[in-house]
């Protein structure tokens, strides 16, 4: 009788079976052979090298068959929960699966995987939703939809999507990561990890400037990446922690949201997550990213085209600050002509209030002609004017305000949301008067004034928050980067070659904004290192922009220009001559010496141009190669660029062609550093801060 129930229960399950192994084989490429998968798995997919299971109680592992990535996790784990009253489930008794066959710009397949939780105190039922996009082959996606199957309300608190702990390899550091999120330390974008390192990585505001950025974090040891984060098209207020426990090695990330204090989930009703991802790669973030924000483009995000005077040089008034004079700057402009540079910027102090942008009277005394006049002097100069200006800001007591006092953002008890930098509200992108304001804005600059482009600053551009003022609260935070669009839609209808500059202050800019702007920039950088890594980043996320790497005197040692060259960015400075304003903080004087180092810099940029060129983010790890390096390839010829205090060793020059010979030269000191052949891609190289060098095949 045993033998006969066995038999019966096989012959049940067997059709279920057969329609999982049949599916797998219709929508996944074939495991490799020594590849083992649990026996309580109850779906398998592959997708790539990636392999994904679910098993009975609707927890979830994945692993790589990529050569020499070694264990990524030990066991399947509650990677999709839901809080409820206060308890979080984390088991699901497994009951069905669906796949289907998604058609269209991302075909793919997709399967919906069923199941309930059934308890004395709550009944939820989860709809699991993973999807396999043709073209983007290592990563998965993740939806989740909860019913609350009750006869009862109950209280939600939380959801979590993608969580995983991941297995340290010891390496050292444990794991890199790059984390998306803004605060006001403004802090570095990519970091080491170690034990007792948490980050909570909020999407929505972090502090009353702070919010906003990239909603993703990538984890990597030196053998594999693994990147979580969303693919809503709006920016959405949910988490992407980075933990790896006080006690532990591992770290644990994911995609969660939290719910205010008694969020009512009513009986019969639904609750879906967002879409989420798992990507894999190897070597550090710069793939993932990259794959991120093409997956994002194909969902619907459109990044606007480059603009060549984008990638024009650029000197700035700031050096004098807010107390210049117009006689500093026009005084200024032949010696910014000399060194070869193509753009001015009049900077903050040239208006009334933050809100009130016409030219104060007291530093104006004819008003407005006289910034009308400074732009037909930059002009007849040779030069492009640019002028700085932050948008959403309006100081309390402004005319904007007072004419119109409901465009600020109303909190829920009614307080205004401060930008604190500027001692000013910020404004509702939402609020169809902001609009209105900020397009005449955009006339007087542009269209009255006759400037060829914007320097957008601030930090609060990056992020707001909800707005009590307006039906719909939400709609201030999801239609941020819409209000973005409209300013780069209204410039460019004026001036249509405008470059529009995003400079969001050290914050880590929103994603959902990049799509609206034709020059990144590293944004008061704190470190040479930080004017890198960011645009590594921005490289990875829209790499035909322009990335300007700020002021070099914001850079190491006030000087650093090969931070920004080697890596491929437009090159900037603040520098004043022949003198300093007696009201600046600091001086920023163009002396007879400094003029030397910035001549040649200025003349190596304009005459290479490798900011217009191809970026070869994959082909160095940022975190775990030395010494740091970056790659740029024009045609057929490679230049690297190598960072280290110190070094004195062999480089590895990876990219280059196996079967060819190259020369090799120190582009900067004007040195030939030999030939290597094709079978030893290696270089002995002694040097300090940097070496930039020009590769050249030779066949």
């Amino acid at each position: 009788m045993k033998m006969q129930k066995e038999f019966s229960s096989s012959l049940l399950y067997y059709p279920i079976l057969l329609f999982l192994f049949l599916s797998t084989l219709n929508s996944c490429v074939r495991q490799n052979e020594n590849t083992s998968t649990s026996s309580n798995s109850v779906v398998k997919i592959t997708h790539g090298s990636l392999n994904f299971e679910v098993n009975e109680n609707l927890k979830t592992k994945f692993y790589t068959t990529q050569d020499d990535i070694k264990s990524i996790m030990n066991d399947f784990q509650s990677s999709e929960t839901i809080g409820v009253n206060e308890e979080s489930i984390i088991e699901f008794k497994f009951l069905n699966i669906d796949e289907l066959e998604l058609k269209g710009v991302l075909s793919g397949r997709q399967w919906v995987v069923n199941g309930i939780h059934t308890d004395e105190k709550v009944s939820i039922e989860k709809k699991m939703i993973i999807t396999a996009y043709d073209v983007y082959s290592d990563l998965l996606t993740t939806k989740v939809i909860y019913k609350n199957v009750s006869d009862e309300d109950v209280y939600i608190t939380k959801w979590t999507n993608n969580q995983y702990s991941i297995l340290s390899q010891e390496d050292s550091p444990l794991f890199w990561a790059f984390q998306g999120s803004s605060s006001q330390s403004r802090s570095d974008w990519i970091r080491p990890l170690e034990p007792g390192y948490y980050q909570k990585n909020f999407m929505g505001m972090n502090a009353t400037d702070y919010g906003g950025g990239v909603p993703v974090t990538s984890i990597w040891r030196s053998d594999v990446n693994i990147a979580t984060g969303h693919l809503a098209l709006v920016p959405k207020e949910v988490n992407l922690p980075t933990e790896i426990p006080k006690k532990g090695k591992d770290v644990i990330i994911g995609v969660s949201k939290d719910f205010k204090e008694r969020t009512v989930f009513k009986s019969k009703s639904q609750i879906e997550t967002l879409e989420t991802f798992i990507s894999i790669t190897k070597g550090d973030y710069f793939e993932n990213l990259s794959r991120y924000s093409k997956l994002m483009q194909d969902k619907g995000i459109h990044i606007v085209e480059p603009e060549p005077a984008a990638f024009e040089p650029i000197w700035c008034a700031w050096g004098y600050e807010r107390k210049f004079t117009l006689d500093e700057i026009v005084g200024t402009l032949p010696k910014v002509k000399e060194l070869g540079i193509k753009w001015a910027v009049l900077d903050d102090g040239f208006q009334i209030a933050e809100g009130d942008w016409d030219a104060n009277p007291k530093k104006f005394p004819n008003g407005n002609k006289e910034i009308k006049k400074l732009v037909d002097d930059i002009h007849d100069h040779g030069l492009k004017a640019k002028i700085w200006w932050t948008p959403l800001a309006a100081d309390p007591h402004s005319d904007a305000l007072k004419k119109d006092p409901d465009m600020r953002i109303f909190k829920e008890d009614e307080s205004p949301q401060f930008i604190t930098w500027w001692d000013a509200y910020c404004l509702s992108p939402a609020n169809p008067k902001t609009e209105r304001h900020t397009k005449e804005i955009i006339d007087l600059f542009m269209n009255q004034w006759g400037f060829d482009g914007l320097k957008m600053d601030g930090q609060h551009m990056n992020g707001v928050g909800a707005d009590f003022g307006i039906d719909d609260p939400q709609k201030s935070v999801e239609e941020l980067p819409a209000f973005f669009q409209m300013i780069y839609d209204e410039t460019r209808k004026i001036k249509p070659n405008a470059v529009i500059e995003n400079c969001p202050c050290g914050a880590c800019m929103s994603y959902f904004n990049m799509a609206s702007m034709n020059q990144a920039v590293s944004s008061d950088p704190l470190s040479s290192w930080q004017v890198r890594h960011k645009g590594k980043t921005y490289k990875a996320l829209v790499p035909n922009t322009a990335y300007y790497g700020d002021h070099v005197e914001l850079s190491d040692n006030a000087n650093d220009f090969a931070s920004s060259f080697g890596i491929g960015a437009v090159l900037g400075t603040k520098f004043t001559w022949p003198k300093d304003n007696p009201y600046a903080e600091a001086s920023y004087l163009l002396t007879p010496e400094k003029e030397k180092i910035w001549k040649k810099w200025f003349s190596l940029y304009n005459d290479m141009m490798l900011s217009k060129e191809a970026y070869m983010g994959d082909l160095y790890d940022i975190g775990y190669d030395k010494p740091e390096t970056h790659v740029i390839k024009k045609g057929e010829v490679m230049y690297y660029a190598f960072y280290a205090k110190s070094w004195n060793g062999n480089i590895n020059l990876k990219g280059l062609e196996a079967d060819r010979s190259y020369t090799i030269n120190d582009y900067f000191n004007n040195k030939k550093m030999g030939t290597i052949s094709p079978d030893n891609h290696t270089l002995e190289a002694n040097f300090s801060d940097f070496l930039l060098l020009e590769v050249i095949p030779m066949n």
